[in-house]
């Protein structure tokens, strides 16, 4: 009763509306809204509005027999089916695509329909590949092709239906080599070696066998032959399944790339990764090529360090072919790359007697021989950079007095002398990639000279801090750095983060909350000597609480009557019981980090808000930062910005879990120490520290392939054997005389730098598949144990007394 006074009530705004729809002929703008209502409502999860927003367009259409043959209807139709998707309602999304399909007539919408049920039977498993591929997949792409239209929305849907393809393909490409790379399918042909041998020696007895033995011998000879041909005829299909299913995915990622931009990243990533893992089969170094001549360059620059890791002599290698293409076309992105490579033996006598690096001639040589090549299309601008580049190596390894540091010192006379590089970018600065490859003047800030005089920084090895001028008038602060470590690590380091931070952004969840590592550039000259971007407005985490000499900072200012740092770390060096000495440490130093927001951000707002980033910020690099095994984080190596209270990660020499191998290993994932969380407020890691946490540890495992091929460098690239030796451990936790090093560096640690890199690319990907300790974890699950292994005591008391686990 009460329903029916309800529809009574709603009767006169019906009719009103409907006769406004015919007063203002607009139903078809309405229709149009009421189905984009319903998409955005879909995409932010809202599905009982969506399912409310198309039944209200149903209702619509309803009212008229021609509407419903409309396009509009149509798409709302496809956007039902999209919503039931979308609320796990498998079977009755691809059933409703299927009917779309048999029952409306399509023309540019036939092939979206026929590529999501193709993408819907995939994710579901619930139909055999052949189906899926010829009557769905395949069958898209061809309505494409056919399409007559060139417009943007035209080569955006084509693309989409290529990179579906490649990506069907490319799955089944994989769970083919993973079948022929299981034990079981190697105890099949161990098995089939087995009854070859058997039947050979079947076949000796056959011909010295008696004749009536023949028969009995005859009758197994002919069994074993068929369970061979059945063998063989197996092995045979599984390979050309696995080579027709690689062929189809790299002619399908070469389209996409050709045709539009929505997933460069993705297949760009995913190319090069195939190429790196089966440069020995031809048919993918020919696909490669062919993608090098297609493709526009640009969209290979992301994976510049990774392309160059590959040049060889002579000089008709892969990497050579598709990196002189990089560099004829985007010179301002690659040609760095090349010097570094060119320089790869110009290494200082202290580090070439510890053995530290290890030269690769052959990439040398490749390097110099295309730098060569280029003088013809950029000549001009290699003769400008490599100027700069000796400028640069010559202040990093400028010898320097002990009393110098933290003094200025002057630019040596010719150095000063130097006029402006108009054709040569400031290094630290970004330079916009530009697709249509034309870098004229006034496109990027380049170089106009040093100011008079750097600042010896205190550090092993000196690093100086150099002011550049560039021509936007700004000065760009610069670290001019050489040493025993390899600043090519700390370059594909930034640039993992950097990557990362594309994925954080492009992701919903994470995109809200803000989530990003703060990146800095680095740019290698030689193994031993580079350029650091200088993070300005930072300040190391362990100065603000500790002050520069450790006996003061809020530390001192807050901390009435407790015990100094330099009594702490005694108290745990001396003390046998490292855990009650831990937990008695603890009770007289209380965390002060919560007064940095209290000093920095005087309005209530700004405090609120500057503690959320700080407490995200932390989130984001500590799982970023346990997937590469990060270590060495000291309170001194975690800068903190005083303006967006962001942290910075630094010196990043111990990677991959090296952090092991010190003489005290490291044993926490990352560094969440009391004033860390002190920081983050009465919550600590729950709330918003823990599902910052979960999102970025969720995105990074969607993007795990792309990640993977960052790390690959590290095997393809052995100019460096970047694992921590011995030696190094030692040296990174107390202070080494030289003649110690060069006595206890082997040259046998530089054979086992590409199986490290091996191992550590397998540990990284056993991180992101969510294993710890050898059990598969949700992503919850893999973030409650990662937090309590930081938080443990009995983990932190076992650490370094210098690393500060109680601060």
């Amino acid at each position: 009763m009460q329903a029916q006074q309800n529809m009574n009530l709603l009767e006169p705004f019906v009719a009103f509306r409907r006769s406004l729809f015919r007063v203002l002929d607009c139903k078809e703008s309405i229709l149009e809204h009421l189905l984009e209502s319903a998409c955005i409502l879909r995409k932010g999860s809202q599905f009982s509005l969506a399912a409310a927003a198309l039944h209200e367009l149903k209702l619509l259409f309803g009212q008229s027999e021609k509407l419903t043959t409309s396009h509009t209807y149509l798409l709302g139709r496809l956007e039902e089916a999209k919503v039931l998707r979308a609320q796990g309602q498998n079977e009755m999304a691809i059933s409703l695509g299927r009917y779309i399909i048999q029952d409306y007539k399509m023309d540019e919408e036939a092939s979206n329909v026929h590529r999501l049920i193709g993408k819907w039977l995939s994710e579901t498993r619930s139909s055999n590949s052949r189906t899926i591929l010829d009557q769905y997949l395949k069958h898209a792409v061809e309505l494409t092709e056919q399409s007559n239209s060139r417009d943007q929305k035209s080569l955006s849907r084509q693309c989409q239906t290529y990179f579906h393809l490649a990506h069907y393909t490319d799955g089944l490409f994989k769970s083919y080599e993973e079948r022929l790379a299981s034990s079981e399918w190697q105890a099949t042909l161990r098995l089939r070696k087995h009854k070859t041998r058997e039947m050979e020696a079947l076949i000796r007895g056959l011909r010295s066998s008696r004749k009536g033995e023949k028969v009995d011998y005859s009758i197994k000879i002919q069994e074993l032959q068929k369970q061979l041909t059945m063998f063989r005829e197996e092995a045979e299909k599984l390979q050309d399944d696995r080579d027709k299913f690689l062929s189809l995915a790299l002619e399908a990622y070469q389209q996409c790339l050709v045709i539009g931009g929505k997933y460069d990243l993705r297949v760009v990533f995913r190319l090069v990764s195939l190429w790196f893992s089966l440069s020995s089969r031809q048919s993918v170094v020919k696909a490669m090529l062919s993608t090098v001549k297609e493709v526009q360059s640009f969209k290979f620059i992301p994976l510049v360090y990774q392309i160059a890791s590959r040049l060889s002599s002579p000089r008709n290698s892969q990497g050579s072919n598709s990196f002189q293409k990089m560099s004829i076309d985007h010179p301002y992105h690659t040609i760095f790359q090349l010097l570094a490579l060119a320089n790869g033996d110009r290494i200082k006598d202290k580090q070439r007697s510890r053995n530290s690096f290890v030269v690769d001639m052959d990439k040398k040589q490749a390097a110099e021989d295309l730098l060569h090549e280029l003088y013809s299309h950029h000549g001009r601008v290699i003769q400008q950079m490599r100027q700069m580049v000796e400028i640069y190596i010559r202040l990093a390894e400028l010898e320097t007095k002990k009393e110098d540091t933290n003094k200025k010192v002057a630019l040596p006379r010719d150095v000063r002398s130097i006029r402006q590089l108009e054709l040569v970018p400031v290094v630290t600065a970004s330079v916009p990639i530009d697709p249509s490859c034309n870098y004229v003047e006034g496109s990027f800030t380049y170089f106009k000279g040093l100011t008079e005089s750097i600042i010896v920084m205190n550090g092993i090895n000196a690093p100086k801090l150099v002011e550049c001028f560039g021509s936007d008038g700004h000065r760009y602060r610069q670290l001019a750095k050489s040493g025993n470590d390899d600043l090519r690590q700390d370059a594909v380091m930034e640039q993992f983060f950097g990557l990362v931070n594309t994925f954080l952004e492009n992701h919903r969840d994470t995109r809200k909350r803000k989530l990003r590592i703060h990146t800095y550039k680095v740019v290698p000259f030689t193994p031993s000597a580079g350029v650091l971007e200088w993070v300005n407005g930072t300040i190391p985490l362990g100065e603000y609480l500790l002050g520069s000499n450790r006996n003061g900072g809020a530390h001192l200012r807050y901390g009435a009557g407790d015990w100094r740092f330099s009594q702490c770390r005694e108290y745990m060096a001396n003390e046998k019981d490292k855990r009650n000495a831990f937990i008695k440490v603890c009770d007289n130093f209380r965390p002060v980090m919560h007064y940095f927001f209290l000093e920095k951000f005087l309005q209530p707002a700004d405090w609120f808000e500057r503690r959320l980033a700080y407490t995200r910020s932390v989130a984001a690099s500590s799982m970023v930062g346990y997937i590469v095994g990060l270590g060495d984080r000291h309170s001194m190596n975690i800068l903190i910005d005083q303006a967006t209270a962001e942290v910075v990660h630094i010196d990043l020499g111990v990677a991959f879990e090296q952090g092991l191998m010190l003489k005290t290993p490291e044993r926490v994932p990352f560094r969440l120490t009391r004033d860390v969380i002190d920081g983050m407020g009465i919550t600590g890691v729950e709330g918003v520290f823990r599902r910052c946490c979960e999102e970025t540890l969720s995105v990074m495992r969607t993007n795990k392939e792309a990640l993977l091929t960052i790390i690959e460098v590290f095997i393809h690239d052995p100019l460096y054997k970047w694992a921590l030796s011995p030696l190094k451990a030692l040296q990174r936790q107390e202070e080494t005389d030289d003649d110690l090093s060069s006595s206890l560096e082997s040259p046998n640690y530089a054979d086992e730098g590409n199986k490290d890199a091996a191992r550590a690319k397998l540990r990284v990907k056993q991180k992101l598949d969510g294993y710890e300790e050898g059990e598969l974890r949700s992503v919850q699950g893999q973030v409650q144990q990662l937090i309590q292994d930081a938080i443990d005591i009995d983990r932190l008391c076992q650490m370094f007394p210098g690393w500060g686990a109680w601060l």
